[in-house]
């Protein structure tokens, strides 16, 4: 199958993921199957074919250990969509949790949609987002209960 198409396949199974926790957040089809678990799954599946067809097939001298060696890794086209997908994977799955965790924590759905939106396009810095606007809302909220009630 070419790169191209597997690219695409990928992308929408998780922009439907992400178009689910923002428009339908409370479906427990979209928050705790498909954008938790299958949409991450099924990328996972090709996310490993494509590591193990191509083991062995990264340059001499990539790898981990600084950025020099991740740029030859990722030269390799096979490799770099590899690393894309994991990126999808990954951010689908925080964007699921930082959805369930927000009902839980009663953190209002339209405070979490920009986190979501952060999330899927700068992964650690939606989740950061996330967290802030978590305390925010739990001291706003501990704040409004220690306040006497005027009668």
């Amino acid at each position: 199958m070419e790169l191209e198409t597997l690219f695409s396949i990928c992308s929408t199974i998780a922009m439907l993921g992400w178009a689910g926790l923002v428009l339908l957040p409370k479906w427990h089809v979209t928050r705790d199957w498909y954008a938790l678990i299958a949409a991450p799954l099924m990328i996972a599946v090709v996310y490993a074919w494509l590591m193990v067809s191509n083991f062995g097939s990264a340059p001499e001298g990539s790898g981990f250990g600084s950025l020099a060696e991740v740029s030859k890794l990722f030269s390799v086209q096979e490799l770099l969509l590899a690393g894309w997908i994991h990126y999808l994977a990954f951010d689908l799955f925080v964007g699921a949790w930082e959805v369930q965790d927000a009902q839980a924590n009663q953190v209002p759905h339209l405070l979490v949609i920009p986190c979501l939106i952060a999330t899927l396009m700068a992964g650690p810095a939606g989740l950061l987002l996330y967290w802030i606007v978590k305390v925010i809302v739990r001291a706003v909220r501990n704040g409004q209960q220690a306040t006497p009630q005027e009668a």
